[in-house]
């Protein structure tokens, strides 16, 4: 049977922020019917100095649509973005953090859909979604806990996405917090796809077992970030390059974890380093999935 790679561990994360619009008791959404043909996102890239709308908390309405995307799995729904135009586009999966797929990460797909990506966000919780960290942390859990799982629900959105004629077939996979340990996992686990980008997500510092790994690596860190620390984070570097994995990993001073998603929190700090790291990952994107 196979060990998969970022293991319980990761259950001891506490990803920042709260649980968005969601209130009340861990409770399961019921969107409405998934729909294979749905709207489309105008494609409207960042400029020099742009940040996409969603992680400065101007996201505004949605504009993809639900999919359902395991098979056999009425339960789980994704959120489905897609560009407008013929395509053919690369594409991306998604991996929300701790409390579920909330709309925040629905409408960061959106804003990937504006930069010319078929967007697929998985829900690793069957719907649910958290409203205190102890119910976050109970439903992360609950995921690590039967890892096969998850690692199956990725494989079947790359498998959705690749699927879908508009689709190059090149396909990335990126997360925070939670879901980037699990990108992180599923690079050295899933099926082959060409990106994996983390965002302050758990780590390895075992260069024989990173070795799995056949694409580069991207990562945005915190410098007051306990989880991963900063010398996890040289670990996980050191460990790459023995290993042979080209990389592109970077610690930010003065912020901490979860800054990337949510810079509304504190703009004047959070603004800087979070558009350093947008540059950074639009190179990673184009380079790894790009023709």
């Amino acid at each position: 049977m196979r060990r998969y790679s970022v293991l319980v561990a990761i259950a001891a994360l506490a990803c920042a922020g709260p649980a968005d619009d969601e209130s009340g008791a861990a409770q399961v959404e019921a969107p409405p019917p998934p729909r294979e043909a749905g709207p489309r996102v105008a494609i409207a890239r960042t400029g020099p100095g742009e940040l996409p709308p969603a992680i400065v908390g101007q996201g505004g309405d949605l504009h993809g649509t639900n999919v359902l995307y395991v098979p056999g799995d009425p339960g789980t729904v994704g959120y489905l973005a897609v560009p407008a135009g013929e395509g053919p586009f690369p594409a991306l999966v998604i991996i929300h953090e701790w409390n579920g797929l909330v709309d925040r990460v629905r409408q960061v797909a959106d804003d990937f859909a504006a930069e010319g990506y078929v967007t697929l966000a998985a829900d690793l919780y069957g719907g649910q979604v958290g409203s205190s960290p102890q119910e976050n942390i109970q439903m992360m859990q609950a995921a690590l806990a039967d890892m096969p799982t998850v690692v199956t629900n990725l494989n079947a959105a790359v498998a959705h996405l690749k699927a879908r004629s508009d689709v190059t077939g090149r396909i990335g996979a990126m997360g925070w917090c939670f879901g980037g340990g699990i990108a992180l996992s599923f690079g050295l686990d899933g099926v082959h796809h060409e990106a994996t980008a983390i965002f302050y997500g758990a780590l390895l510092d075992d260069p024989q077992t990173l070795a799995r790994m056949d694409h580069d690596v991207y990562g945005t860190f915190a410098r007051l970030d306990g989880r991963p620390s900063p010398d996890q984070v040289a670990a996980f570097e050191t460990a790459l390059r023995a290993a042979g994995i080209e990389n592109d990993l970077h610690i930010y001073d003065d912020v901490n974890h979860g800054f990337w998603l949510r810079i509304d929190e504190d703009p004047g700090v959070r603004a800087g380093p979070a558009l350093d790291a947008w540059v950074r990952l639009k190179a990673y994107l184009d380079r790894t999935l790009g023709d």
